[in-house]
Parts: structure tokens; sequence; C-alpha cells
């Protein structure tokens, strides 16, 4: 049993009934969901939450500033194998695998203030008390305290109910976040009202400092207050200035009113932005604002109507759905201004800024899903990614908040801008499109100098000198972050792919002589093959190939093995297969990659016990890895073969990872990466060409759904995909028809999808001759020459 709600009329007026939390957890425990609940009924926050999968379960709205969430003392926020809650803090980003956010954890307590260190005072609490649903979270602490929280797009909202008492304590730990705290200034500004700067940097490795701003006012005055610094607490104290543990009381007397609700406004920008932030979106109760909460998320997950399946199925996809409209989170106030790369405060005129862009991880999945049902918010999102560049100097990498990280390789920005741009995303005033290709051309021909926090592509002028990035060990690092020296042959294949989608991109806006070179460039996947082994291999600085012959213990690759990046060749498929041997050595070598024939015969255990080993055991590997982005798109690679039924039964099988438990999310989910992908695969269309107009198709695994689509970009306005008795059993393609015609491809475009109606498959328990034919497969987007 969980929260309910029912919408009805055009007011969408919402009730909401609060039952059994810890069922959310467990599938066994379910109830069936009538076809007529709202959609945020299936919805569970709490998958993904255990073994590394990093998810969080607390409020946020879709795409918001704050995601207001319980840190349990996990390096990233909320692990559900713990029983103490630290505090509830602000930001969180969904799946990442270093600690992030935890800015300002807040928590009630009663008594008297002794303790500063949250890992000291922190709360015990049982999953049975434990409720969560999309923009809301409540716990009943072991304290007698019962939690609620809610959340808008720059506030969060907090309620509690104490016990009759005249102690009844909220502490805000200005000092105490999942990254390292630099400095903290907290001010008591009158007697409801708490304002606080908080000075952080770091995930994985340190980065530039970045400054959050909140301010926090409470419905009703306090009856005392003070601050801590370090272990002194001071009662009375009105500011507090720290390098170290700083952080501010408020008591208030609930021996009559046992409830007390909060509002914190979040900035990037000043406290001048946190009070407007307050001031736009605070003054309403908590339940009016979750109920708004609700009625967003209802309104966003209703974009996807899914029909058929059971109820665990429907759960993990409806699931994944929300996770996948989770981020990039809004960075502009409500006043439209913004703290730029270049730690310079700015105004979005005519957008929304958005930051946080874990970018090496959503180019292959998440962008895409949001250029198709959220196009508008998408848009904005890769303006702000030309902004960080016409405002810093240089595209970003991997980016939290204001600042640069450099986490992850390759040259991920460019598929993530040339995707916005093939999808129709920039075009229009403001001169998007050429703005966007000339950050691009600077970024792919050149190196950020040295003043720069950026190392784009780090191994650019090796690269355009010899065709590949060298693998160089132990090179010391001139920025923190990773290194594309540590990993010179992913990052040649990144390279090479980014260089194809940039070419196509070129060509299209009449610039040939640079199309010309970079589709030449687009082939440099050739440098680094070695005909000796038949795989991917690193060379060093001289030339030479480097690292163990064995594919499966090949050095030089990001997270992966020389078998896991043989396929990341997706603007030349066909030229990658002709290396290989051709036709049947590559489904060979696929079928050997995926472990087909134990697959075929049980496929949740092949997917559980041949292809996973841990969420990150990236290394040392023949097999394939669902829960890893190097990964994403190879399952798809049968559509290039001639053998289109084994993607459909690769990905069948990889789904079975999803499941409706904490454990249930495959890796980390990195900003909604691995979310994204088991929505796209599971409505059967999936961008096979990352960074292109290209989707592959494979088998639904619902009978219909039917996609609410943004007439702007898709003039229908809707897309059905139906595939009617689609099982287990009933799962491979006899044939497809689009708007009622017969289609043999195994692939569409963004142009015909902009103008279909419907895509509809018959199934059948047996594979067919459908997509097999020669010419049914996706073209190269720059074919070897």
């Amino acid at each position: 049993m969980r929260w309910t709600q029912r919408l009805r009329g055009a007011g969408m007026a919402v009730a909401t009934a609060m039952l059994l939390g810890s069922s959310l957890a467990v599938p066994a425990a379910r109830a069936a969901v009538p076809p007529s609940s709202p959609l945020t009924d299936l919805v569970n926050p709490f998958i993904g939450t255990e073994n590394e999968g990093n998810t969080y379960p607390g409020a946020a709205v879709p795409f918001g500033m704050v995601q207001f969430s319980p840190d349990t003392g996990h390096s990233t926020g909320y692990d559900y194998s713990q029983n103490h809650i630290r505090g509830f803090s602000l930001v969180h980003l969904s799946g990442v695998g270093c600690g992030l956010g935890g800015d300002l954890p807040v928590l009630p307590t009663t008594g008297d203030v002794t303790e500063t260190d949250y890992a000291k005072y922190e709360a015990e609490f049982s999953h049975d008390s434990e409720r969560a649903a999309p923009g809301s979270y409540q716990v009943g602490l072991k304290t007698g305290i019962e939690a609620e929280l809610t959340a808008t797009a720059r506030t969060g909202v907090q309620r509690y109910t104490f016990p009759a008492t005249d102690k009844a304590n909220v502490l805000l730990n200005a000092g105490q976040s999942l990254h390292r705290t630099i400095s903290t200034k907290v001010e008591i500004l009158d007697s409801r009202t708490v304002r606080t700067a908080i000075t952080g940097s770091g995930f994985c490795q340190d980065t530039k400092p970045y400054t959050v701003y909140t301010v926090t006012r409470f419905d009703r005055p306090f009856t005392t207050s003070g601050t801590w610094n370090g272990d002194t607490v001071t009662e009375g104290s009105k500011e507090s200035v720290s390098t170290g543990r700083g952080g501010a009381f408020v008591r208030f007397d609930t021996t009559k009113d046992r409830t007390v609700e909060a509002t914190t406004a979040l900035s990037y920008v000043d406290a001048r932005g946190a009070a407007l932030n307050l001031r736009s979106e605070g003054g309403r109760s908590f339940d009016s604002v979750r109920r708004a909460a609700h009625r967003a998320w209802e309104a966003r997950l209703g974009t996807v109507r899914a029909q058929g399946g059971g109820d665990t199925l429907r759960r993990t996809f409806y699931s994944s759905l929300y996770r996948s409209f989770l981020a990039p989170n809004i960075g502009s106030d409500a006043d439209g201004r913004y703290t730029g790369w270049d730690q310079r405060i700015h105004r979005a005129q005519g957008f929304t800024y958005y930051q946080n862009w874990s970018l090496w991880d959503t180019y292959r999945t998440q962008s895409q899903l949001l250029s198709l049902l959220a196009p508008r918010e998408a848009r904005d999102m890769a303006i702000s990614v030309v902004k960080i560049d016409e405002d810093s100097g240089w595209l970003p990498k991997w980016g939290y908040g204001t600042v640069e990280t450099n986490i992850m390789t390759g040259d991920p920005v460019t598929p993530f801008l040339t995707n916005a741009y093939q999808q129709g995303l920039l075009k229009g005033a403001g001169g998007y499109e050429e703005r966007a290709y000339r950050a691009l051309k600077k970024n792919a021909d050149g190196v950020p100098p040295a003043d720069s926090p950026a190392v784009g592509r780090e191994a650019d002028k090796e690269y355009l000198a010899n065709g590949f990035a060298p693998y160089v060990k132990d090179r010391p690092h001139a920025k923190p972050g990773d290194s594309d020296y540590d990993h010179g042959a992913s990052a040649t294949l990144e390279y090479a792919l980014s260089d194809a989608m940039l070419g196509a991109m070129a060509r299209d806006l009449g610039h040939d002589a640079d199309a010309a070179r970079y589709a030449a460039r687009s082939r440099n996947y050739r440098k680094i093959f070695d005909a000796s082994t038949g795989f991917f291999r690193a060379r060093d600085a001289s030339g030479a190939f480097t690292g163990p012959a064995d594919p499966a213990l090949s050095e030089g690759f990001h997270e992966g093995t020389a078998w896991q990046y043989q396929w990341l060749v997706p603007q030349d498929l066909p030229g990658m297969v002709d290396l290989i041997g051709g036709t049947r050595a590559a489904n060979d070598r696929l079928d050997s990659f995926f472990a087909y024939d134990q697959l075929v015969k049980d496929p949740a255990k092949t997917a559980r016990e041949v292809w996973v080993n841990g969420p990150y055991d990236y290394y040392n590997a023949d097999k394939y890895n669902p829960q890893n982005e190097p990964d994403l798109i190879a399952p798809y690679t049968y559509l290039s073969t001639g053998q289109p039924w084994k993607t459909t039964d690769v990905v069948h099988a990889a789904l079975t990872l999803f499941t409706d438990a904490p454990t249930g999310m495959t890796g980390n989910d990195d900003l909604g990466t691995m979310s994204a992908w088991n929505v796209l695969s599971s409505i059967g269309i999936f961008p096979v060409q990352p960074g292109y107009d290209t989707w592959g198709l494979s088998t639904p695994v619902f009978e219909r759904v039917d996609l609410a689509l943004d007439r702007r970009y898709y003039p229908r306005g809707t897309l059905t995909v139906s595939a009617p008795g689609s099982s287990d059993r009933d799962r491979y393609i006899r044939s497809a028809r689009v708007d009622g015609s017969p289609y043999g491809r195994t692939y569409l475009t963004t142009e015909s999808l902009r103008h279909l109606r419907s895509l509809s498959f018959t199934v059948g328990a047996e594979p067919s001759a459908w997509g097999t034919s020669p010419d049914a497969a996706p073209p190269a987007v720059q074919p070897a020459g």
C-alpha cells in the first residue's frame, strides 16, 4: 500500500491518503494497482537506494534546483541498508558515484543541544515508518518526531510534528555536507529566519570552490536560538563564521501546537537570490506545496501511457521515467540570474538556465529521451551548455553547479549538443545552431589553456597529429579530475565518435571543408585496431601497442575493457564489422560477448550471474556489462549484423535487472542515464547513434505505449507504439508498420518520428526475417573511406 491520489476534472483536485510505507520497497507486499490509479502511484523512489544505485528517495519536482532528501551516512546521501538519518539536506544528484551535494542537513531533535557533529546526533528510524512518493517524503524518527518533506523548483518545505515539549529543536548544519565544506556563514536574521552561505568543493576529487546560499523561514517565531562553531554551542548567538563545523539551532515550545513548518530557499547566485526565490515560491502551506508537487509529477509522467505488462514491470518503468526527469537542474533564480562558470553573475533571457552535467553518461540515453518527451526543457539545457562556453571560454565535460569537475574522459559534450541540433532544439531566434557549432569546433580542434579549469579534449594535440590519444601511465594530472591520457584507447574512440557527429552537423550547416575534415577524423578508431588481436588496443606515446594483448585484461579504457569498447563505433558499424572479419565474425563475437547460448535458455540468470560483476567492477571481463555506460548501445549492434531478433533477446534480458526494490537499479543511475535506457528500451525505440538522429527498433515490452509529444517539435502531437501480445514468450518482431504501411527497416529517424502517428509490431514466439535484409540496418553516419 502507498500514498494514493485521485485526479479529477480540469482542476486536477488531489486527495492524498497515507498508507503503509514499507511496501514501497517490498514488491511482494504490494496490492495490484487499478488501471485508473494515478501514475505517481506506480513510482517507487526507493529503487536504487541500495547496492550503489545511489539514488535518493526525497522530495523534488521535475528538474528542480532542490532535492530535499534524508542522508544516512552513505557517501552520496541515502543507503537503504542504514537506519540512522543525519539530516534532511537540500541538494542531491540521482545516481552519482562520488559524494556531492548534501548541503544544509536539517534535523529535528528534542532536549538540550549538546552535539554538533551529525554523526553523533543522528536519529534512528525504521523503514516501516518511512513513505515516499514523487514530490514528497515522510519518516517517523525513533525520537518520536514525524518529519515530512516536499519541494518547489527552488525551495524545500518541511513539516515536523514533535512530542509535547518546550525543547523542540531544528538543527541547521551548514558545516557538514557530502562534499568537502570549505567555509560557512550562518546568520539568525530574526525570530523566524536563518540564512547561510556554504562554500564547498569536490566530487571524486577537489574542484574549484562554489557557494550555495540558503534562507529558511519558519511559520512561527522560535522561543530561543543559537549558533555553533566546531563543538561550541552558544545560545543567543546570532552569527557563526567557520572553516569547520558551523550551524544554528532554533527552538520551539510544542506543548500545545506540536507542528513546525519551514521553507528553505536555495540560490547559487547570492543571498538576495535566495530571498527572492523564497518570496516567489514560498508562503504556501506544506499541504498545498505537496499537492502541487504531486500534480507536477502526474502531468510529467502522463506524457507516457503504457498498457499491458504486470505490476512490477509497470512500477519499474514509471520509476525509471520519474528518475529520468530529475536532472539536469534549474540553476537560475526566479529573476533569471545565474552564476556562470566565470564565477560572474549573468541573466538568462528567453530561457531557463540549467546546471549539473553528467555528460559522459547522459549523452547516450537521457538527453535523447528528454529531447523526445521534454523538448522545451531540453532546448534550454542545450542553450545553457552553449552559455557555459560563452561565459567561461570552454564547453563542459562534467559540470556540477557553477564549476567543472573534469570527471570522466573523451568528448561527451559534442554528441550532447549535436543531438540537440539533430532534434531541432537549436532552431529559431538566437542563432544557437551556429553558436553551438562555433563552440564545438573550438572544443574539437584545441585544448583549453592552462588557466582554464577545463581539460576538454586533453589529448587533442597528439590525436590531431597522430590520429590517436596516447595511453600514458602515471602522467601527472595538470588539473583536478580524470585524464584522457590515463584512458587513451577509449578517449580515441570517443573523440572519433564526436568527430563523426560534429562532421554531420558541419555538413548540414554548409561548412563543407570542416565536414570533410571531421569525417576523416571519425575514422581514427582504426588507428587503435590491433590486427594481431582483432581488438582495439591502447598505443603509447611512441605509437606502439601497449598493455596486455588479452582484450579482457586490456589497459587504457575508461571503466571497461577492449571487449566492452569493441562496439563503440556507432558512426561506422559497417566499417568496424569489416575490421573484425565481416558479419559472421562479428555475430560470433557478439554471441560470445552476450553469452547468447546461455541467455536464450535462462535470460534472467545469465544477466545476473554472467553479465553482472558488481557496481564498480569494470575491468578484467570479456562479457557485456549492463551496469555501466560503455555498453549501453552494444545490444543494438545486432541491428547492423543482420540478426535483429538477438537485440530483443539481449535487451529483454537486461531489462530483468530493473526491479521494484531498493536493489532494483543496475549500477549507478548517473543522473537518469540507466533509467532512460530502461524507458527507451521498454518502449522499443533507442538512440543507436548518440549525437545523430537515428533510433533503433526492438520489441516493446508493453502491448501499447502512447506518447504525448510537444507539437512545436512533433506536429502530430502523439505517437503510439504497439505490439499486441508482447510477452516473454512472444517477443520477436514478425513484421512492422508505420502509419499502417509495411516497414522493414530496423531504425527510424527523428524526421520520420515527427510525422508518425503509429508504429506497430506483430510479434511471435520465433525469430523471423524481419529487418535482416542488407538495407534494413542503420546506415553509417560517416562511412569508412
